[in-house]
């Protein structure tokens, strides 16, 4: 049964891809963190100043988190809680 194998390895992948998103962000010494991971949503602070760097980096380190057939597309969103979001 190859599904949930396939899932978990993707799982997996993009988990390391935070990881590695956010040892970049200590590296940097932005002030910007990693604070939650709900499903498929990933919540970050980030200083207002530093959102369009800080989303370019996130949605290039996950687009690129695994190398599929359909490629993986990451939406990225700031307001100040998720009922005031929008895209950026």
């Amino acid at each position: 049964m190859p599904g949930p194998f396939f899932c978990n390895s993707i799982t997996r992948k993009l988990a390391n891809s935070e990881l590695k998103t956010q040892n970049l962000l200590s590296q940097k010494s932005i002030k910007s963190k990693l604070l939650l991971q709900v499903h498929d949503e990933l919540v970050f602070e980030v200083p207002e100043n530093q959102v369009g760097e800080i989303g370019l980096m996130v949605k290039e380190e996950m687009e690129k988190a695994m190398e599929l057939v359909v490629p993986i597309k990451v939406e990225l969103k700031t307001g100040n809680n998720w009922g005031e979001l929008t895209r950026i």
